[in-house]
């Protein structure tokens, strides 16, 4: 038996071995619990499998699920504290209605239902049925995003739906659709034990996906090469053989100067070249002009480093390369996505054993919700909705006609600027915090005040649900049976561990009761959730996120099953492209010019500092979950600005004291984090807060044309120092208590 951890002996020596620990049969210090629910964490595209212990209708703790084959038991912070926020005291038990002047009283489900229903049959007949738009999320299951997507636009009949992936994925699934004809990472993770040399592009691994990083040191310890490339020494970074410290909004000039070296070198794999893709030659001379001296001067990046990067990345037999948000959230995200797919397809490696490139995804759910239809752009399996022959299928589908499906709709932060406009004048949201979410916060927050009707569903009053007129006591994934597709592009399954407290509901029994009230119960006829998943494969079926072939009895058997999966008996496909058949109408691999832009903000006289944003290891998204686990609160209990030394010494601020960031957007206080792990032109704050602790103050609605995510990575800044040491961080009494 494994030796036992130090305390414990402490424990043994101090009350005698009677303990039995490791328990064989029964648990130190609780009682059994009733049931062991094999399922998955909540939070990041890893999607880790997790044991959660239910007793009296309550999570009350978790084991490891060794099985598992991605993590293998292993759990980050948030993972392993993940269950705790089901008994937090903010949960809502009960529909709440606002009444002015007194803030949110729980009311009945019937008022609930009726007046919510009401309210959009009032505006939908004096304004229009696109006047009311809906927000959502991908944390929901599969079932349920694909659920949203029919509700939308079968019921709702609007053609404004959007949803918070359009902060995650949306760029590296446009670049991927131009390259490969198909939104997925092309490799399971396994597959990087045996690369070569790994890049990591604007992906802070090590804090955000920390499970990922076992697989990255696996490679290592068989002699990989890792190159990072970040604006910040990020802990990943700090054992690379190779650190680009690239200037935020330059990355695509990297990667184009990357590529020429590659070419001036012949450092190319021809034969796939000319046999498998197209566009080769306008790509390169897009960048025949991108020398190293060039590419220093712009990126900031000693060209020495750029060189160095190119020829281990050329030289490899065996390579993968992986980015998230860091190179996507830009108004350029598109461009630099296509400048990373442009290095892998210029050397051949991928559909090959250890050969691969990855999206990684940031949400639960962030694969498998850009799948099947609550995108303004977009139908089940990938499809869409502009293509006649997609419209086609899917109506039929769904048994209405054609000409009755809505069109393109607004993406998330468009329908804010429409409700600006006046064009849209109700909302109805679900696991969606725009408030905290999308750039320019006081901008959305003017948004929500001019909504003449909003209502969300959630279980947690976020602060984008404090404006709304009702909110509908929605579930936690626990509290649901369905399916989510891991960053891997496996699909698996979310087991029903417990369910709704009190008056709350299961977020699918809200929107088939809204649907049925709205007028098309004849379409929402489902017992459960897996006849929502099975008319999910059949609306997938044929498109290039294909799951007709997956089953709840596969991914139960398999512990998940890769897609695309064609039919019952197809095995699934953990590494895509090995027939060297893409999915663009040539069958070939595009590569695609991706010229080097500025930024939609660049520094001047009056804002010389650049600001980037991003995630902290203890916090998720908008927080409105992590934020209420009091070890994660711990850890990081407020945002903080990350400061070079040297820019301190020119501004004379003092660790710990209080800055003024100011943009064009407005302005906010934090207090300074001096650290040499960051450019001397650049600061950076994470998002996770709201109000004025946001750093979403500052970032600019800037989008990128072909994906409409906004530019959060990069803007123009000021800061001053206000000469007063910031106070100790609070940790509210309902925090620490859980």
């Amino acid at each position: 038996m494994a030796k036992l951890p130090t305390s414990t002996e402490k424990i043994i020596e101090q009350f005698g071995p009677t303990l039995n620990y490791p328990p064989k049969d029964g648990y130190v210090g609780r009682d059994e619990p009733d049931t062991i629910v094999k399922t998955h964490c909540c939070f990041c595209g890893m999607q880790c499998g997790i044991q959660l212990l239910a007793k009296n209708n309550k999570i009350v703790g978790f084991e490891p699920w060794m099985e598992f084959p991605f993590n293998e038991g292993r759990l980050c912070p948030k993972g392993v504290q993940r269950y705790l926020q089901n008994n937090h005291p903010d949960r809502i038990m009960h529909p709440l209605e606002r009444v002015e002047g007194v803030g949110f009283k729980p009311t009945d489900w019937e008022n609930a239902m009726s007046k919510t229903v009401s309210e959009i049959k009032r505006i939908q007949s004096t304004y229009g049925n696109d006047a009311f738009a809906m927000l959502s999320g991908v944390s929901l299951t599969n079932e349920k995003s694909y659920l949203v997507g029919k509700f939308a636009r079968v019921a709702l009949k609007t053609k404004n739906l959007d949803y918070n992936g359009r902060l995650c994925m949306v760029s590296a699934g446009a670049g991927n659709k131009k390259a490969f004809g198909l939104d997925r990472g092309s490799n399971n993770y396994s597959d990087l034990e045996y690369a070569e040399v790994i890049i990591v592009a604007g992906a802070n691994i090590s804090e955000t996906f920390p499970t990922l990083t076992h697989w990255i040191w696996k490679a290592r310890d068989r002699g990989a090469k890792l190159i990072v490339i970040d604006p910040r020494i990020i802990p990943l970074a700090r054992t690379a053989d190779l650190h680009l410290d690239v200037k935020p909004g330059t990355d695509s000039a990297l990667y184009g100067a990357m590529l020429k070296y590659l070419v001036d070198n012949d450092m190319l794999d021809h034969d796939f070249i000319d046999n498998h893709t197209s566009g080769f030659q306008e790509t390169i001379d897009a960048v025949k002009d991108y020398t190293l001296e060039w590419a220093e001067e712009v990126t900031g990046i000693a060209k020495h480093k750029i060189k160095e990067a190119a020829e281990l990345w050329g030289k490899a037999k065996t390579s993968f390369l992986l980015h998230a948000r860091g190179i996507e959230h830009h108004s350029k995200g598109v461009d630099n996505v296509l400048g990373c797919i442009n290095l892998v397809l210029a050397t051949g490696r991928i559909g090959k054993p250890y050969c691969g490139y990855a999206t990684i995804t940031g949400q639960g759910n962030g694969q498998g919700g850009r799948e099947h239809g609550h995108k303004c752009d977009q139908l089940p399996g990938n499809r869409d909705i502009e293509n006649p022959e997609h419209r086609k299928y899917i109506s039929d589908v769904w048994g209405i006609n054609e000409k009755d499906l809505p069109g393109k709709g607004l993406s998330a932060y468009e329908i804010i600027e429409a409700i600006h406009r006046g064009e849209i004048k109700g909302l109805l949201s679900i696991c969606f915090n725009p408030l905290v979410s999308l750039p320019n916060s006081n901008y959305v927050r003017e948004a929500l005040e001019k909504l003449e009707y909003y209502v969300c569903i959630d279980f947690f009053l976020n602060e984008t649900a404090r404006h709304a007129d009702i909110v509908l006591a929605g579930s936690l994934q626990e509290e649901e049976e369905g399916t989510t597709t891991s960053a891997e592009g496996r699909v698996i399954r979310i087991r029903q561990a417990i369910t709704p407290p009190e008056n709350a509901r299961t977020d699918t029994s809200i929107i088939l009761e809204l649907a049925e009230r709205l007028g098309a119960k004849d379409k929402f006829t489902y017992e459960d959730s897996e006849a929502i998943f099975n008319e999910l494969r059949v609306a997938s079926k044929g498109g290039t996120a294909d799951y007709y072939g997956i089953t709840y009895k596969r991914i139960e058997d398999e512990m998940g099953v890769f897609w695309p999966c064609p039919t019952e008996g197809h095995p699934g496909t953990p590494r895509l492209w090995e027939d060297r058949k893409f999915k663009t109408p040539d069958g070939k691999a595009h590569f695609n010019p991706a010229p080097y832009k500025l930024p939609g903000e660049v520094t001047d006289a009056e804002y010389p500092v650049v600001l980037t944003t991003g995630r902290v290891v203890s916090q998720y998204l908008s927080g409105t979950q992590t934020r209420r686990i009091g070890k994660l609160v711990a850890q990081y209990p407020e945002p903080l600005v990350e400061i070079h030394p040297e820019m301190a010494a020119k501004y004379q601020i003092k660790q710990g004291e209080l800055v003024k960031v100011t943009t064009r957007r407005g302005e906010a206080i934090f207090p300074a984090n001096i650290v040499e792990t960051i450019r001397k032109d650049t600061v950076f704050i994470p998002y996770h807060w709201p109000g004025k602790k946001s750093a979403n103050q500052l970032t600019p609605g800037t989008l990128d044309p072909i994906s409409k995510i906004p530019e959060f990575k990069v803007c123009a800044c000021q800061l001053q120092p206000l000469g007063e040491m910031a106070p100790p961080p609070e940790v509210t009494k309902a925090y620490a208590s859980v």
